[in-house]
C-alpha cells in the first residue's frame, strides 16, 4: 500500500472528511486531497504529526519501504503493534516493544537475551544448541550490540 492509499485508509477508518482531517493536521483540505491523489506527499514534520495523531508508524505511512527488524533481538517489525515506543508514545522503529519499553532497554546483557531467545525459539525442529548458535552469530551484528 502506498502513501496516498494509506492516508485515505486512515481518514476513512477514523470517519473523517478531508476537511476534518486537514483541520486535525493543520493543513488545507486541498493538501489532503493532493496526498490522497498521489500528487504530493506530506513533509516529514507533517508525517510526524500524522503518525502521532493516528497512531501509525512513519514506515507504514510511507508504504513500508523498509523491512524493519529489531536492532536488539532481530525480530521482524512487520506491524506497528510490535514496534517500540518512546516515553512520549512516539514510535521507535529500531526496536520491538519487548526489547525497548518506555524509552528503556530491557536487555543490557547479551547472554540474558540469548537465554530468553533459546528458551522461546527452540522446538522439535530447532534444538536449543542450534538456536544458541544461530542467535550467537546473528545478535552481535545488530546495532544495539555493536556499541
Amino acid at each position: 500500500m502506498n502513501t496516498s492509499e494509506m492516508l485515505k485508509k486512515i481518514r476513512i477508518k477514523n470517519e473523517l472528511t478531508q476537511d476534518e482531517m486537514a483541520e486535525k493536521l493543520f493543513v488545507t483540505r486541498q493538501a489532503v486531497s493532493r496526498w490522497e491523489n498521489g500528487e504530493t506527499v506530506p513533509n516529514i514534520e507533517t508525517l510526524k504529526i500524522i503518525s502521532t495523531t493516528f497512531n501509525v508508524s512513519i514506515n507504514t505511512l510511507l508504504g513500508k519501504p523498509r523491512k524493519l527488524i529489531c536492532q536488539c533481538c532481530g525480530m521482524p517489525l512487520e506491524d506497528d503493534e510490535v514496534i517500540s515506543r518512546e516515553k512520549d508514545n512516539s514510535f521507535n522503529e529500531e526496536y520491538c516493544k519487548w526489547c525497548f519499553i518506555d524509552g528503556e532497554f530491557v536487555y543490557k546483557d547479551m547472554n540474558e537475551l540469548l537465554d530468553f531467545l533459546v528458551g522461546h525459539m527452540s522446538n522439535d525442529n530447532f534444538s536449543p544448541e542450534q538456536a544458541r548458535k544461530y542467535f550467537s552469530d546473528m545478535i552481535p551484528k545488530l546495532n544495539y550490540w555493536k556499541k
